[in-house]
């Protein structure tokens, strides 16, 4: 990983485009959200506007003090276990709406509980990609 976000350092020193190059070797947790910043930063160097670059100078300066892989992971993996809370509440939500027929909250339920599960995939996504 280390090797990885010195190249990153590497290419965008060079003003290449690096993320192409990265892109088919997937990092995970603390590496990942380094990666992120740095390109951000790169794109906020190159429009010119110094209050990101500065926010996000200072958000890479907080990743690199303070992240790590395994409490990320265990936040990670809480977040994946509210998500599934999240999503049982609205399966019951969606079950009362169905019992009283009223089609505008069972429309309305369905909507809630489809984003519900889509965040919940999310989380499921991102706690894999520490693993």
């Amino acid at each position: 990983m280390i090797r990885q976000t010195a190249l990153l350092g590497l290419l965008l020193a060079a003003n290449l485009n690096a993320v192409p190059i990265l892109a088919a070797e997937p990092a995970s947790g603390c590496a990942t959200k380094r990666q992120v910043i740095e390109e951000k930063i790169e794109a906020a160097r190159q429009s010119g506007n110094s209050r990101e670059l500065e926010g996000l100078q200072k958000a890479l300066g907080n990743v690199e003090a303070h992240c790590d892989d395994a409490t990320l992971h265990r936040e990670r993996l809480a977040s994946v276990e509210e998500a599934r809370q999240e999503v049982q509440e609205r399966e019951m939500d969606l079950r009362e709406a169905m019992d009283k027929g009223d089609q505008e909250k069972i429309a309305k339920r369905q909507a809630k509980l489809a984003e519900s599960r889509a965040e919940l995939e999310q989380a499921e996504a991102e706690a894999r990609a520490d693993q």
